[in-house]
Protein backbone atom coordinates (compact mmCIF):
# COMPACT_ATOMS: atom_id res chain seq x y z
CA UNK A 1 0.00 0.00 0.00
CA UNK A 2 1.38 3.36 -0.81
CA UNK A 3 1.64 6.48 1.94
CA UNK A 4 2.31 9.88 0.89
CA UNK A 5 4.49 11.47 3.58
CA UNK A 6 4.55 15.36 4.04
CA UNK A 7 6.61 16.89 7.00
CA UNK A 8 5.61 20.30 8.02
CA UNK A 9 9.49 20.85 9.03
CA UNK A 10 10.46 20.58 5.03
CA UNK A 11 9.63 22.95 2.45
CA UNK A 12 6.49 22.24 0.38
CA UNK A 13 6.20 20.70 -2.88
CA UNK A 14 7.37 22.96 -5.85
CA UNK A 15 5.29 20.98 -7.63
CA UNK A 16 2.55 18.45 -8.64
CA UNK A 17 4.61 15.77 -6.30
CA UNK A 18 4.81 14.36 -3.12
CA UNK A 19 7.84 15.01 -0.74
CA UNK A 20 8.32 11.29 -0.23
CA UNK A 21 6.11 8.10 -0.85
CA UNK A 22 6.52 5.12 1.14
CA UNK A 23 5.99 1.48 -0.39
CA UNK A 24 6.20 -2.15 1.90
CA UNK A 25 9.10 -0.87 3.68
CA UNK A 26 10.70 1.24 1.39
CA UNK A 27 10.92 5.40 1.14
CA UNK A 28 11.33 7.14 -2.33
CA UNK A 29 12.12 10.85 -1.07
CA UNK A 30 12.02 13.73 -3.70
CA UNK A 31 14.52 15.93 -4.47
CA UNK A 32 15.41 18.31 -1.84
CA UNK A 33 16.62 22.12 -2.66
CA UNK A 34 18.00 24.26 -0.03
CA UNK A 35 15.12 26.02 0.62
CA UNK A 36 14.66 27.26 4.31
CA UNK A 37 11.04 25.73 5.14
CA UNK A 38 10.26 28.70 7.47
CA UNK A 39 10.57 31.21 5.07
CA UNK A 40 10.06 29.66 1.91
CA UNK A 41 13.19 31.22 0.29
CA UNK A 42 15.88 29.38 -1.44
CA UNK A 43 19.29 29.94 0.47
CA UNK A 44 22.59 31.19 -1.30
CA UNK A 45 25.87 29.21 -1.85
CA UNK A 46 26.58 25.78 -2.34
CA UNK A 47 27.70 25.24 1.50
CA UNK A 48 24.38 26.76 2.66
CA UNK A 49 22.05 24.78 -0.04
CA UNK A 50 24.04 21.47 0.89
CA UNK A 51 22.88 22.02 4.76
CA UNK A 52 19.75 23.27 4.22
CA UNK A 53 18.92 20.70 1.78
CA UNK A 54 20.27 17.58 4.12
CA UNK A 55 18.20 19.04 6.73
CA UNK A 56 15.16 18.84 4.55
CA UNK A 57 15.83 15.53 3.52
CA UNK A 58 16.13 14.77 7.04
CA UNK A 59 13.10 15.58 8.22
CA UNK A 60 10.88 14.08 5.56
CA UNK A 61 13.27 10.72 6.76
CA UNK A 62 12.03 11.82 10.37
CA UNK A 63 8.50 12.19 9.76
CA UNK A 64 8.31 8.68 7.79
CA UNK A 65 10.45 6.95 11.10
CA UNK A 66 13.57 6.72 8.84
CA UNK A 67 16.89 8.25 9.20
CA UNK A 68 19.97 8.84 7.08
CA UNK A 69 21.19 4.95 8.47
CA UNK A 70 18.65 3.85 6.74
CA UNK A 71 19.78 5.53 3.62
CA UNK A 72 20.30 3.38 0.63
CA UNK A 73 21.01 5.12 -2.57
CA UNK A 74 21.18 8.70 -3.07
CA UNK A 75 21.13 10.69 -6.22
CA UNK A 76 22.61 14.11 -6.36
CA UNK A 77 22.56 16.84 -8.27
CA UNK A 78 25.04 20.14 -8.92
CA UNK A 79 25.14 22.74 -11.10
CA UNK A 80 28.59 22.97 -10.88
CA UNK A 81 30.65 20.20 -10.45
CA UNK A 82 33.23 22.76 -9.69
CA UNK A 83 31.55 22.71 -5.98
CA UNK A 84 32.18 18.94 -5.64
CA UNK A 85 34.41 19.04 -3.36
CA UNK A 86 32.56 21.50 -0.82
CA UNK A 87 29.65 19.80 -1.42
CA UNK A 88 30.93 16.22 -0.61
CA UNK A 89 32.40 17.43 2.65
CA UNK A 90 28.89 18.56 4.24
CA UNK A 91 26.94 15.35 2.66
CA UNK A 92 29.67 13.04 4.03
CA UNK A 93 28.93 14.60 7.25
CA UNK A 94 25.65 13.07 7.26
CA UNK A 95 26.54 9.51 6.75
CA UNK A 96 29.60 9.07 8.63
CA UNK A 97 29.17 4.79 8.79
CA UNK A 98 28.41 2.97 6.17
CA UNK A 99 27.24 5.65 3.58
CA UNK A 100 24.39 5.10 0.59
CA UNK A 101 24.87 3.89 -2.84
CA UNK A 102 25.18 7.63 -4.31
CA UNK A 103 25.30 8.79 -8.04
CA UNK A 104 26.29 12.56 -8.83
CA UNK A 105 25.47 14.69 -12.02
CA UNK A 106 26.37 18.27 -13.08
CA UNK A 107 22.82 19.57 -14.05
CA UNK A 108 22.25 22.52 -16.23
CA UNK A 109 19.64 24.06 -14.30
CA UNK A 110 17.79 23.32 -11.12
CA UNK A 111 14.38 24.29 -10.10
CA UNK A 112 14.32 27.90 -8.17
CA UNK A 113 17.67 28.64 -9.25
CA UNK A 114 19.27 26.18 -7.25
CA UNK A 115 23.02 25.12 -7.26
CA UNK A 116 22.28 21.70 -5.43
CA UNK A 117 19.61 18.78 -4.96
CA UNK A 118 19.63 15.84 -3.50
CA UNK A 119 17.20 12.65 -3.41
CA UNK A 120 16.98 9.12 -1.52
CA UNK A 121 16.24 6.00 -1.40
CA UNK A 122 15.39 4.32 2.61
CA UNK A 123 14.81 0.89 3.53
CA UNK A 124 13.66 -0.70 6.89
Amino acid sequence: MKKIICSPKAPKAVGPYSQAVEVNGTLYVSGSLGIDPSSGQMLSGVKEQTVQAMENLKAILGEAGYSFADVVKCTCLLKDMSDFKEFNEIYGSYFPQDPPARITYAAAGLPLGGVVEVDCIAVK
